[in-house]
């Protein structure tokens, strides 16, 4: 329901600002405007979006069926089964899915952003299996995608390369405060849907797991800003996450030959699944990405930035993060958005000032919320998202803050 109100308000808060445009300040274009980014949204969401996502969707869903024939997501589920069988106690011990979801996190987590979207809708597929009422999202659907929509990284590769594109001096020097904006949003995410689900985070199991991926996160910083140099951070990233795109498959493939499968046939198997999927999405897509082009579009992201560099000039505090926060607000609705806003202020203000930098931190701490809602719930078809929506904008405002003030630390 509350995507259906979101949607609803999107376009009738872009309707009225039309109106006052066009009444009170004579822009005749506004209208036209919205028409044609309606027609432009629309047209993406099928040909830039679902189209493309096939193929891609093709090839890892077809490697995933050979990874589940070869035995590595059972393995990956009983690996992290105690932990799982705790955020997730109505999924049962061993199933799929569990190996799945571990595959899309895991994906996440390297900035493998073209293997996580295949790896979570087969996991989101594996959760509406076990959802009793088809139609409204389960509480392990809410849980899988709140924590894969708060952006937990440790390779943010997309925003070093636009960094170095406009000429900074250390492209990588926003690889801590990511790290640490995107960890504080995905606790904000699990902390808030534990309470709402009521899962005891004080488990044992839990706070090992916690305690084991903070210790790691922090080694994974250690490692970079002590023994690699500036230039070999960014390449090591690089790197790493080829090697890793590419190694995957290849361990896939040979797991399928160890175990004596027909590697190609269960691969075109696997393959065979994604025009489905894809077709199922575009209704959800054209819907939602048609009310955010228009709520953009309309100007209402920008009114509410300069609304709140008006609230917060009047106290005595430093107002320069007011500047980027036209990036917080646009990141939810639309991540293409939220990228040029970033370009254009690297463009404008430099890539290595304080304006550059949080804006880099930004656009890498939140998601694009309400497109991953649109595309995990839809390939699903589950109509009433329930709490999802706030919880995953939750965990996106701690991200947000995080992000703020970790950006006056490091480079104000």
């Amino acid at each position: 329901m509350a995507l259906n109100y979101i949607w609803i308000l999107f376009f009738v808060i872009a309707f009225v600002i039309g109106l006052i445009k066009l009444i009170f300040f004579g822009d005749t274009e506004i209208f036209r405007l919205m028409v044609e980014g309606t027609f432009d949204s629309t047209k993406a969401s099928v040909m830039d979006i679902a189209l493309p996502l096939v193929g891609i969707m093709a090839f890892y869903l077809g490697m995933l069926k050979i990874a589940e024939k070869a035995g590595a997501i059972n393995f990956l589920s009983r690996l992290v089964g105690p932990f799982f069988n705790r955020l997730f106690p109505e999924v049962p011990k061993d199933h799929p899915a569990v190996g799945q979801m571990m595959m899309n996190y895991a994906a996440n987590l390297l900035g493998l952003d073209n293997a996580a979207t295949p790896f979570g809708l087969k996991a989101m597929n594996g959760l509406q299996e076990l959802n009793k009422d088809k139609d409204t999202a389960s509480n392990a659907q809410i849980m899988f995608l709140v924590l894969h929509a708060s952006g937990l990284t440790l390779l943010p590769i997309a925003i070093i390369a636009q960094r170095a594109i406009y000429h900074s001096k250390d492209p990588t020097d926003i690889f801590i405060p990511c790290i640490i904006a995107t960890y504080v949003a995905t606790l904000a995410g699990l902390i808030v849907v534990s309470i709402k689900q009521k899962i005891n985070l004080f488990d044992r199991v839990i706070l090992t797991w916690l305690g084991g991926i903070t210790a790691f996160i922090g080694f994974v910083i250690w490692y970079f800003t002590v023994w690699l140099t500036k230039a070999q951070i960014s390449e090591v990233s690089k790197v790493f996450s080829n090697l890793t795109l590419f190694g995957l498959p290849v361990l896939f493939i040979l797991g399928g030959v160890r175990k004596k499968i027909n590697v190609f046939e269960t691969f075109i198997e696997g393959a065979k699944e994604s025009f489905d999927i894809a077709i199922k999405i575009i209704p959800y897509l054209v819907a939602l990405l048609a009310a955010v082009s228009i709520f953009r579009i309309s100007g209402a992201v920008t009114y509410l930035g300069d609304g709140f560099k008006w609230v917060f000039g009047h106290f005595n505090i430093d107002t320069r993060f007011t500047d980027v926060l036209p990036i917080a607000f646009l990141r939810p609705l639309s991540g293409s958005g939220a990228r040029a806003m970033m370009l254009d202020n690297l463009k404008t203000f430099g890539a290595d000032s304080f304006t550059g930098h949080l804006s880099s931190v930004l656009y890498g701490t939140a998601d694009t919320t309400f497109y991953i809602v649109a595309l995990y719930f839809g390939a699903v078809g589950i109509k009433k998202t329930r709490y999802a929506i706030p919880a995953m904008l939750i965990a996106d405002f701690f991200g947000i803050v995080t992000a703020i003030l970790i950006s006056y630390l490091f480079f104000g």
